[in-house]
């Protein structure tokens, strides 16, 4: 049986289509030490994020709020000060000069429910910040996916491209050896442009998904694929969003113990030294005042305050229960989306076997004479678009996972 030398390039494709999976993987440990991981990438971003500068924010507001609670005085001191000075002739030379400081006080136990509520604040911005930092990894981890698809895609492309193009080239030698004959040649032609049209169709994506990836993380490089989700379906306590939701409950209820500790205006003490000047030659009198103001019958003044804390403590429950609800139903059509990848992956794995054993068996027939080769372009092509296609799959099989990893509120 004659050797066809111009099927070698295509007998090579089916090989390398074969072992599509490996060499990807293979690829993949080659690039490990050149890109950035999945906890870089997410970092990068977060950094360049505007989340990042607010949750700076608020802990440095919360931290202010704890140096007022550690202070003594519930608000800055006033000094004061006054002159009185006689009229007539009976008063004249008489003078009276006072000066003062006013320290306001906390109310009975103010101060440590201040401490309190300003420790609930701090710990409810740090479990913002990790509710912000997840958000901004499920961006990470959309934009990881989608680029390492388009990549899966632009490597099958390129491969499809040279096969077709070297295919082209070995079929306008054998037309002009007379073995085929010119319609051949034109159909392969056709085959290469079209590939290549593809491949550059490919790569106007990635470019553009790699301009995005660049603008969220910084990196010119795409981070490496993130490892397979853990199987865990339900929603955890520790899970960011819902540990947001509980802190909010906890500032709420705290910041509703201080304004009922603070239903009115805080005690009052006064100290102050007193000069009086009797005239007429009198001896000049000193004294030493201490005073103490004490607030009475403001429950009716505070009810507005207390009754806005109490919508914010209702407010708060209602959206805790909710985030559980939302995280729930995000596990459940997360998990549900992995279990349809992993089928949709494993039947276009199949399929894609499938057509590659078919154009070995046209393969045969052409080189036996019996199969034309309009018929075994057609098998390539579809054999190739059907190893695309499982690239693909595999990458959204990856992105499932990420997609699942998020839900379940895991960072990098």
């Amino acid at each position: 049986m004659k050797t066809h030398p111009w099927l070698l390039p295509w007998l090579v494709g089916g090989l390398l289509a074969t072992s599509a999976h490996l060499g990807a993987a293979q690829a993949q440990s080659a690039l490990a030490a050149e890109r950035p991981t999945l906890t870089q990438a997410v970092e990068a971003a977060w950094q360049r994020s505007s989340e990042a500068a607010q949750s700076q924010g608020q802990r440095r507001q919360a931290r202010a709020e704890q140096v007022v609670a550690s202070n003594w005085l519930s608000a800055p001191p006033a000094l004061q000060l006054s002159q009185r000075e006689g009229r007539g002739n009976a008063a004249d030379g008489q003078r009276e000069t006072e000066v003062g400081v006013a320290l306001p006080l906390w109310r009975y136990g103010a101060r440590t429910t201040a401490g309190q509520a300003a420790q609930a604040e701090l710990d409810w911005s740090q479990a913002a910040e990790q509710a912000a930092r997840l958000r901004v990894a499920g961006q990470v981890r959309e934009a990881l996916g989608q680029l390492s698809g388009l990549e899966a895609e632009q490597r099958v492309a390129s491969l499809q491209s040279q096969l077709l193009a070297r295919l082209a080239e070995d079929v306008d030698r054998r037309v002009k050896a007379g073995d085929l004959a010119p319609a051949d040649a034109l159909a392969a032609r056709a085959e290469s442009l079209a590939s290549q049209a593809q491949e550059a169709e490919v790569q106007v994506r990635l470019r553009a998904h790699r301009a995005q990836w660049q603008l969220l993380t910084g990196l010119a490089v795409a981070a490496q694929a993130p490892a397979t989700a853990s199987p865990s379906f339900e929603v955890s306590d520790t899970h960011p969003e819902m540990l947001l939701a509980t802190k909010a409950v906890e500032r709420a209820q705290k910041k509703l113990a201080l304004v009922q500790a603070q239903r009115g205006g805080g005690p009052e003490l006064g100290v102050s030294l007193r000069q009086e000047r009797p005239g007429q030659g009198n001896p000049v009198q000193n004294s030493v005042a201490v005073a103490l103001r004490l607030p009475f019958g403001t429950e009716a003044h505070a009810q507005p305050r207390v009754a806005a804390a109490l919508a914010e403590v209702d407010l708060a429950l209602a959206l805790q229960q909710r985030t559980r609800d939302r995280l729930t139903t995000e596990l459940g059509l997360a998990r549900g989306q992995l279990q349809g990848a992993q089928a949709q992956a494993r039947l276009e794995t199949q399929r894609a076997a499938l057509l590659r054993e078919r154009a070995t068996h046209i393969d045969k027939s052409f080189k036996a004479g019996e199969s034309p080769l309009p018929e075994l372009l057609r098998a390539l092509s579809a054999a190739a678009q059907a190893e695309a296609a499982s690239e693909r799959q595999q990458a959204l099989l990856g992105l499932a996972e990420a997609r699942l990893q998020q839900a379940q509120g895991l960072l990098p």
